[in-house]
């Protein structure tokens, strides 16, 4: 259940604040490095 909310989380910051998604999104998945990171943001801006 806990990983529903944070899926739900990330789903409705995705679309209000997108630096707030990935300052949560990079906490809650745990990035272990840059490249991580740097993927998410890619990903985030390919599905506008």
């Amino acid at each position: 259940q806990s990983t529903w909310v944070g899926e739900e989380v990330m789903s409705s910051l995705k679309e209000l604040d997108k630096v707030a998604y990935v300052r949560f999104a990079s906490v809650y998945r745990q990035f272990k490095d840059i490249n991580e990171l740097m993927n998410e943001v890619k990903t985030l801006f390919e599905h506008k």
